[in-house]
């Protein structure tokens, strides 16, 4: 990130980073910015230093209702007088109506039995009951004023908070990054790969595909809360965009609203969703609807193109479970019927008593198989990903057009993009390669030194140490690294987990094994098997272990 403005006293380090950030997003997306906006960001930076601070105070708190003397911070003396600009301009508003379950989010129930004397209520009684109680007033909405005369404070309404929301947007290229990732950072709580940005560095190209966006928000925000269905159907489908991010954003809330209606036995609606969705997942599921619809030639269609070009492994595995079964329904007969594992990976399996623990059961049976001389960690996902995530850093970090927005990334915003690994394919292959002649080895080691604690997608920094990725590559041959490397390639969302739970060392001999530990009653789930199956192809050394409780 350029350097800002010199550092004010650290009581305002909120409103420096607020200011920094609204300077960002007029330097890079400038172009995007209607009058109002525009004027709101000149007239910001011409407010008092008080006035200034108390609004973004506010910004960052829940709103967008706020008591006067709730707002008490010791670098604005006086609240009051701060927010008086504030209220001549618009941006803060007493005279709004408020609802009655806005007043209650503002008072304690002592106060609230003071406010509404003479209404049916008692002091018994929780806050949701007296909410209840008064349900007559529900859609009652007037000035605060008036459902409280004797007050003796004012109540104040934030009327930028959808611009301030709008311009967070712009800046962060999402909404679930607030303006806290500045502070967290200034704390050295998260680190950040630092990636070169331009002034074309940004997430939006244009004014209507923040429109868009937002109307996605809104679109899944009201999915949660349970809005009309066939309505929402409807927005998401007018928020198409040539922009693959926001597409790939729009495709996943398409793929939302079917699975809710799935939920809700709405089989048309769900097959109308799912025909729309992209998103990977959404085509097994477009099958399943249609057989729940009993449109099974259809279905039996649509089976055969994803056994023909399947998305995923994932995909493969669902269809072609599926695939018996409408065959049956069909009268097309089934064949023979699928056994729930291939015969390799049954033959994985090996039973062991232990005594039942009180923790889990993978870390039973680490501790009953560590010795000193052949040591075992519980490390399921995070050693493969976080080898793969160390040796290819450079490639994941590169700083291509529509990767990175703003300084505070943990991984770039098109990793789930179907594209994302061929427009990187000769980065990939250049790190891959270092596999050949064995510097995978010191580069590994020196890149978790040396970025230790910066955000990554793959590397859990709390789940391993020097000591253990040693270990690792000592005795983990190179060409089984490719091999998972290559897995992950493949589908980098889908293949991330399902990995072995332990991973068992033999140091002298510079050998290794993946161990995938079953509890009484537990069942491999298909992404385990996926990986498996994939392990037994390849020759990497791999058992499942079913774990039986000894009587004691």
């Amino acid at each position: 990130m350029p350097p800002g403005p010199p550092l004010p006293p650290h009581r305002f380090y909120y409103l420096h980073n607020f200011q920094h950030a609204l300077d960002w997003v007029q330097a890079r997306h400038g172009d995007l910015l209607d009058e109002g906006e525009q004027r709101f960001l000149t007239q910001f930076r011409a407010l008092p230093q008080d006035a200034r601070a108390l609004l973004v105070r506010m910004v960052m708190r829940r709103g967008p209702w706020f008591r006067a003397g709730k707002l008490a911070y010791e670098e604005i003396p006086h609240t009051g007088e701060a927010a008086a600009p504030l209220l001549a301009l618009g941006w803060l508003c007493a005279e709004q109506d408020l609802s009655l379950s806005e007043l209650f989010a503002l008072h304690t129930k002592r106060e609230l039995l003071q406010i509404l004397q003479g209404a049916p209520l008692h002091a018994a009684m929780r806050k949701a009951d007296m909410l209840q109680a008064l349900a007559d007033r529900a859609d009652l909405r007037q000035p605060y004023a008036a459902w409280n005369p004797q007050a003796a404070e004012p109540v104040w309404r934030v009327m930028v908070g959808e611009r301030c929301e709008r311009l967070r947007l712009m800046f962060f290229g999402n909404l679930h990054q607030g303006w806290s990732e500045f502070v967290l950072a200034d704390l050295g709580v998260f680190r950040y790969e630092a990636v070169p940005l331009d002034a074309a560095s940004r997430a939006f190209q244009s004014r209507a595909d923040v429109d868009r966006y937002l109307a996605l928000h809104a679109c899944r925000r009201a999915l949660d809360e349970g809005a009309d269905r066939a309505a929402l159907l409807q927005d998401a489908l007018a928020c198409a965009s040539a922009h693959p991010w926001l597409e790939q954003r729009r495709a996943k809330v398409l793929l939302r609203i079917g699975q809710a209606c799935e939920r809700a036995q709405d089989w048309p609606l769900a097959a109308q969703a799912y025909t729309a969705s992209r998103f990977p997942g959404a085509r097994h599921r477009h099958i399943r609807v249609l057989e729940r619809m009993a449109c099974l030639h259809q279905a039996l269609a649509l089976a055969g193109q994803a056994l023909d070009a399947p998305e995923s492994e994932e995909e493969r595995q669902r269809v072609a479970r599926m695939l018996p079964r409408l065959r049956r329904s069909l009268g097309q007969g089934a064949g023979a019927r699928r056994a729930a594992l291939a015969p390799a990976v049954a033959a994985l399996r090996e039973d062991v008593a232990l005594p039942e623990p009180p923790g889990a059961v993978e870390y039973a049976l680490r501790d009953h198989w560590h010795r000193a001389d052949a040591p075992v960690f519980y490390v399921e996902n995070t050693l493969v990903n976080a080898l793969f995530g160390l040796l290819c850093w450079p490639a994941v970090f590169a700083p291509l057009p529509g990767a990175f927005f703003h300084p505070f990334q943990s991984g770039p915003a098109d990793l789930g993009a179907p594209d994302f690994v061929a427009r990187r394919r000769p980065l990939f292959d250049a790190c891959l390669a270092e596999l050949e002649d064995g510097r995978h080895r010191a580069t590994i080691l020196q890149r978790f030194a040396d970025r230790h604690g910066t955000q990554s997608p793959f590397v859990a920094w709390g789940a391993l140490d020097e000591g253990l990725l040693a270990l690792a590559l000592d005795c983990m041959p190179p060409a089984h690294l490719r091999l998972f490397f290559e897995r992950l390639l493949r589908d980098l969302k889908g293949n991330r987990t399902g990995l072995p739970d332990l991973v068992r060392f033999w140091p002298a001999e510079r050998r290794y094994e993946l161990v995938e530990v079953k509890a009484p009653g537990d069942k491999l789930q298909d992404n385990q098997i996926r990986w498996l199956d994939y392990c037994v192809a390849q020759g990497i050394p791999v058992r499942v272990c079913h774990v039986q409780w000894r009587a004691p």
